[in-house]
């Protein structure tokens, strides 16, 4: 058991599962319990000396917490709470004074080199997503000049990594004249701490840089928040005194000369000037790139995932980091989104809210960044209005793994697309999801995630609504092949934007027929026209004369793997089957035709590259849409939503018979809005 005499400490979220061993909160004026085995400050803080003091006088060890080196999405000073942090029962790694249990781990490079594999990963996810420690800041855009540009990383005042690391406001000083000393030709880039942006604290170099810019005006005070990685492409030195930006640094390949003891120093990885860097080399010695890694990342951080609240690993981290930073800077500045409905905008609120943006849903647009609207029929809708022509305009949609239950019965959707170009299912035009299958191919990891999460869905039988019964191959189709034609509604934007000629369900049936004299062919209408909520249905004697048999109340994936071959004009369940390894013959041109996964009626000439099947995967479902969870009204990836998902009942198919449907639709309708609008007011207070 960890005894922690910290209130600070004792409210981070989920601590206990941050220090499994334990946690007990202690006071000054209470005995320490017997089970209490250690205690446990916040790195070097005065605030933990008396906790320090009775652990010395009890001959207990002391662990001393920070953050970690990935901590969160937000700042700590804006409070964001950390979702990493580092345990050291030795000292702490930005003291060079001493050892650190970080600097035995760095030094056991046999360990290390058993992590080496996932360390490389790691690293270039970290670079190629632009990851650090905080990640609110978005991607450098300011000028960038020509020529040779270097980097001089200033810290806070007073960081404890400064005064532990050997060094003082006079290194900052002398940091900065050799910058300029040794790089005669160069831009000098001066970047500011983002504490120091925040208006929390103070820097060491900010009136240094400005005294120095008005006499060599090839120096520049960075003063824009930026991603480090953005910045650092530009870059090809870095000086830093004891910053972590250093480390990053070495991970993009550049060469980085420290005024500090940093806890990368003396490894002889970095350029040191300290004068006590040949000391400090000889008690660390030598170690690889890797090596800091493994041991500072992988072994010494202890990790939370952010969507559970348990235990994590850095890849979960690092998987949550970038879709939720994607999905607040995709949502930047004030958004406008009129004439919406109670539902749509209930709905819509959690997908389009962030901590940084406005959201609005009044017809006023002064100040407005972009407009949003619902889809094709709210682009038309927007248009007539007579808004500004020259405001961007954003359509939403429903997402491909939307919920257990119709839309149009109010089931609340686990996910939502939101498309700046135009909409995945309208083929007359590009969508962003389309610029992503054109744009080219995936990394390694991202191949493996899209097939993993390809065969959890196939053995969850997961689809867009997941409703419906059980339903097996016919006896009546032995020997035959088993076409699957699911219907859709007629008059969704999907039929008026992604056909050509056949435009209709009976008319997809009857060319089905015509086309397939002797194939055994299941018709399965869409649930909506089921339900009776929108257009579509076939007369009977239409479906008697071109189907085999109807299917009413199946779930589709049962339907799919049923079949033989599913034939469609672009419906959702062509791409569905061929998740599931059945041929798809397109009749329209639906946002998974045309790269040559699919038979297609009519190509698109737009759709220039032959794309795998996970390629197809990953972008629709884990790259392309948001995916919110319904009680926390926070972002999640699609690992988290497919495990909602399967936590869930399957929904009942509704089929609108009976004399008095319509009330009861409307009856369910209605419960299911306040049953939405109550939980999404629950989670906004969360």
């Amino acid at each position: 058991m960890i005894g922690i005499f910290s209130a600070g400490i004792a409210r981070i979220p989920h601590l206990g599962q941050l220090l499994p061993e334990g946690v007990a909160r202690l006071a000054s004026y209470r005995r320490v319990p017997a089970s209490v085995s250690a205690i446990a400050v916040w790195g070097h803080r005065p605030s933990g000396h008396k906790a320090v003091a009775v652990a010395r006088r009890r001959g207990m060890p002391v662990w001393r917490l920070e953050d970690g080196f990935i901590r969160s999405l937000g700042l700590g000073v804006a409070g964001s709470p950390p979702y990493s942090i580092v345990v050291d029962q030795a000292g702490i790694y930005y003291d060079a004074a001493q050892p650190s249990t970080l600097e035995y781990l760095i030094q056991d490079q046999a360990g290390n080199a058993l992590l080496y594999p996932q360390a490389s990963e790691a690293m270039e996810t970290i670079t190629r997503l632009d990851l650090s420690k905080y990640n609110q800041a978005p991607p450098y855009c300011g000028v960038v000049p020509d020529g040779e540009v270097v980097l001089i990383v200033d810290q806070t005042f007073g960081d404890k990594a400064v005064t532990h690391g050997g060094a003082g406001p006079e290194d900052f000083i002398r940091m900065l004249e050799t910058a300029l000393e040794e790089n005669p030709d160069a831009t000098i880039w001066v970047k500011v701490h983002p504490d120091v942006l925040h208006g929390k604290k103070a820097g060491y170099l900010a009136e240094a840089a400005r005294k120095a810019a008005e006499r060599h005006p090839r120096v520049t005070l960075l003063t824009c928040n930026a991603s480090p990685y953005s910045l650092l492409q530009y870059v090809s030195r870095v000086y830093v005194v004891t910053s972590q930006y250093g480390f990053e640094a070495l991970m993009a390949g550049k060469n980085v000369t420290c005024f500090g003891l940093p806890w990368y120093a003396g490894w002889g990885l970095t350029e040191d000037r300290h004068p006590q860097a040949s000391s400090l080399s000889l008690r660390r010695g030598r170690a690889t790139l890797p090596d800091l890694f493994a041991a500072a990342y992988l072994r010494y951080s202890r990790y939370l995932d952010p969507q559970s609240g348990k235990a994590g690993t850095l890849n979960d981290l690092l998987m949550w980091l970038g879709m939720a930073r994607d999905h607040c800077r995709a949502r930047q500045g004030t958004l406008v989104a009129p004439g919406l409905s109670m539902w749509k905008r209930t709905i819509l609120s959690p997908f389009l809210q962030t901590p940084d943006n406005q959201l609005r849903f009044s017809p006023s647009l002064k100040g407005a960044t972009a407009g949003v609207v619902w889809g094709i029929k709210g682009e038309q809708q927007w248009q007539n209005a007579g808004y500004d022509a020259a405001l961007p305009v954003w359509r939403m949609e429903d997402g491909f793994l939307r919920s257990a239950g119709l839309g149009s019965h109010l089931h609340p959707p686990l996910s939502l697309v939101l498309d700046k170009c135009g909409i995945y299912y309208d083929a007359t035009r590009p969508s962003d999801l389309e610029t992503l299958l054109n744009r080219g191919a995936l990394t390694g990891s991202q191949h493996e995630r899209a097939a993993a999460l390809r065969r959890r869905l196939l053995a969850a039988r997961l689809s867009k609504y997941n409703l419906g019964a059980a339903f097996s191959r016919p006896p009546a189709a032995a020997g035959k092949r088993l076409l699957l034609v699911p219907g859709q509604v007629e008059d969704d934007a999907s039929i008026l934007t992604g056909t050509v000629g056949i435009c209709s369900n009976s008319a997809l049936l009857r060319t089905v027929r015509e086309r397939n004299p002797d194939a055994y062919i299941l018709y399965k209408p869409h649930p909506d026209v089921l339900a009776g909520n929108r257009k579509g249905a076939i007369a009977a004697q239409d479906v008697a004369r071109w189907a085999n048999e109807m299917v009413l109340d199946a779930d589709i994936i049962h339907c799919i793997r049923a079949a033989d071959e599913v034939h469609t004009l672009t419906s959702l369940a062509g791409f569905e089957a061929l998740m599931h390894g059945k041929p798809v013959t397109c009749y329209g041109i639906p946002f998974y035709a045309g790269w040559g996964l699919t038979q297609d009626e009519y190509p698109c000439s737009r759709r220039t590259r032959k794309i795998t099947l996970d390629e197809l995967v990953y972008q629709a479902l884990i790259r392309y849409p948001s995916y919110i969870h319904p009680a926390t009204g926070k972002p999640i990836t699609a690992e988290a939503a497919a495990t909602y998902l399967e936590m869930l009942p399957r929904g009942e198919m509704f089929i609108a018979k009976r004399k008095f449907s319509s009330a009861i639709n409307a009856y369910k309708k209605i419960k299911m809005l306040i049953k939405v609008k109550l939980n999404y007011n629950a989670a906004q207070h969360l």
